[in-house]
């Protein structure tokens, strides 16, 4: 495995769309395990394919007991509403306020070509949303109802 060079706000490959996965290669299953490791290191909440560079429909999700791997993903069902405080890892020490639904059911492949749906409330739904934003070329920062500043930030953080 390897860590991955996360981009940054302004790398073109940020603002495009993501190609399906047609097929599980081995290249495939060795850039979702080098997301999976690249995330952990980051210490983030989530991480598609486009974060590091890969035009692909890919992202894996922290849940906190596990990390979802998805391929192909896409949302199926949204309840609820939620105004939360949101940053992302290809936009360093930038945070906002977003409104996301409270609870979102994703469908995906896994690693092995299975279909499968996965349910996420609170973080978990803003990691699922955002993550898939990436894979359509959108930041949070497009829909941050507002960006804080850093004194903001710490005391949402209280810091």
């Amino acid at each position: 495995m390897a860590l991955l060079n996360i981009v940054k706000e302004g790398d073109p490959t940020l603002r495009k769309v993501c190609r399906p996965v047609t097929e599980i290669t081995p290249r495939i299953l060795q850039l979702l395990d080098d997301m999976v490791e690249t995330l952990i290191d980051s210490n983030g909440a989530g991480l598609a394919a486009p974060q590091v560079g890969i035009l692909r429909r890919i992202a894996v999700v922290d849940m906190g007991d596990e990390i979802v791997e998805l391929i192909n993903p896409e949302i199926i069902a949204v309840e609820g509403q939620q105004q939360e405080l949101e940053g992302c890892l290809s936009v360093p020490d930038v945070w906002g306020i977003t409104d996301r639904p409270q609870k979102v059911t994703v469908k995906a492949l896994n690693r092995f070509g299975e279909e499968f749906t996965v349910t996420g409330e609170d973080l978990d739904a803003r990691c699922f949303c955002h993550e898939l934003d990436h894979l359509d070329g959108h930041l949070f920062t497009d829909k941050a109802i507002r960006i804080l500043t850093p004194d903001e930030v710490a005391e949402l953080k209280g810091e």
